[in-house]
């Protein structure tokens, strides 16, 4: 195996501080318009929520894991604990809720087109605060990086980047779904992970008014470039299968995606995330982060991305380092 693909040891450490959800999935022949009744197809219940899904991305990449979530005291909590411990995925930071149940989605997947349509019922998940953060700290401040979304409150998203900042943790946010970002947050940010639309709503918001359809018609360029004018210092948007874009010091690189047969959607975005941070990780805890190496770690992200489209569901759809590593080498 070239050296390159062989995993730094000890492994980086990452914190995920996001959601952890229950997905109930049916298939459809296609995405119903408002009113309309379709008859589906296929129903699954698969272990989902997007900090989940990252959270198991990055340890099937290598890296070592500690989550910051909530569960209710019920069945679908048991088995979201069960299959994050299935993935080497530490659990301490991962309160039980008495008052809610587990956070749920209901996913609708298009046979025609593959895309879907996601609900997030946020149980548990609404109930993460700056106070259980807090008791957290020691894995925010212990990790190499610490990657969130928004999932959880925005208060604790705001605090646990904090915590991270002092520590000198890098701090990472996947914007989804999208919402006004407090400057706060943003000023303790090192990197932003969005997709076209996340990007949209967030340089609007930014600009007191703005319009997100005005803003998504601009050149993926100008997008990123509006984002690290907020102060973030790296910018990385998801293109679905035109890959990726990620721009750092108002410079910007493009990325393409791998060819596959998707079949399904659902987890794509999570896997990139995961697999990115932990790449981005892997060069840090090495030494060698450099303008190359994110490039690096957006190849191995929109690898793992490409290949979460191929299975259906979301963590049962993430690959294993070892996979990802095939497909990188096949081009």
């Amino acid at each position: 195996m070239p050296s390159a693909y062989v995993l730094t040891m000890p492994p980086p450490s990452l914190c995920i501080l996001g959601s952890i959800n229950m997905d109930l999935v049916v298939r459809a022949p296609s995405l119903p318009t408002p009113g309309q009744t379709l008859l589906g197809g296929p129903f699954d219940t698969l272990p989902g929520g997007k900090g989940a899904n990252q959270a198991v991305a990055a340890a099937r990449a290598g890296a070592s894991v500690a989550m910051i979530g909530m569960t209710g005291r019920d069945d679908f909590g048991s088995r979201m604990r069960a299959v994050l411990a299935e993935n080497a995925v530490s659990l301490a930071a991962v309160g039980t809720a008495d008052t809610a149940p587990t956070g749920v989605a209901l996913i609708t997947v298009a046979d025609d087109t593959s895309d879907n349509t996601i609900i997030v019922a946020p149980g548990a998940n609404a109930l993460v605060t700056p106070n259980h953060v807090d008791r957290a700290a020691g894995a925010i401040i212990s990790a190499d990086v610490l990657l969130m979304q928004l999932e959880v409150p925005l208060a604790a998203v705001t605090r646990a980047a904090q915590i991270a900042k002092d520590a000198g943790v890098t701090v990472m946010l996947n914007a989804a779904p999208a919402a006004k970002l407090p400057w706060d947050l943003l000023a303790a940010l090192d990197v932003l992970i969005v997709n076209q639309s996340e990007a949209a709503h967030i340089v609007a918001a930014a600009t007191m008014g703005g319009d997100p359809d005005e803003v998504a018609r601009r050149p993926v360029e100008d997008q990123l470039d509006a984002i690290e004018r907020l102060g973030v210092s790296c910018a990385v948007m998801t293109l679905g299968a035109d890959g990726a874009a990620v721009s750092r010091s108002r410079s910007t690189r493009r990325v393409s995606t791998f060819a596959v047969d998707a079949v399904d959607t659902v987890g794509a975005g999570d896997a990139f995330c995961g697999v990115f941070a932990a790449r981005w990780a892997e060069h840090q805890a090495s030494s060698s982060l450099d303008a190359d190496a994110i490039i690096d770690a957006a190849t191995w992200a929109c690898a793992a991305g490409a290949l979460a489209t191929t299975r259906r569901g979301a963590i049962p759809s993430i690959p294993q380092r070892s996979e990802i590593i095939r497909l990188l080498c096949s081009r």
